[in-house]
């Protein structure tokens, strides 16, 4: 299976079938630093290499005019082939020392996980 990367953007090629979705939005403290922050966003993108049961990972920041992200500046786009994929993700080990490195940073995190729709 061949990577595709970019700035911020990590993801497998595969065949046009449904896919899990995990999307995951950050609300950082008003105390975290950019320096803190950062390393949340390195952490975050650290996973594909560790967990090879994600099969893409897309991210970025909130630059919408609209004004309303409720103070969500941060969303990560995780993809699974399927929900044993995400399964195996949520208790591993490298997803929980991420979760060590957010914690301290983190105000609130909302997710929502949906299966495409063709």
């Amino acid at each position: 299976m061949l990577m595709v990367a970019s700035a911020n953007f990590v993801q497998a090629q595969t065949t046009s079938k449904k896919m899990l979705r995990h999307v995951v939005l950050f609300k950082f403290k008003d105390s975290a630093t950019p320096a803190q922050v950062k390393e949340v966003e390195e952490a975050f993108k650290a996973l594909p290499k560790k967990i090879k049961e994600i099969k893409g990972l897309e991210w970025g920041t909130n630059n919408s005019p609209e004004g309303l992200s409720q103070g969500f500046t941060h969303v990560f786009f995780v993809t699974f082939e399927n929900e044993a994929g995400r399964e195996v993700y949520l208790p591993h080990p490298d997803h929980k020392a991420f979760g060590k490195v957010l914690g301290p940073y983190l105000d609130k995190v909302l997710v929502v996980d949906y299966w495409t729709q063709e």
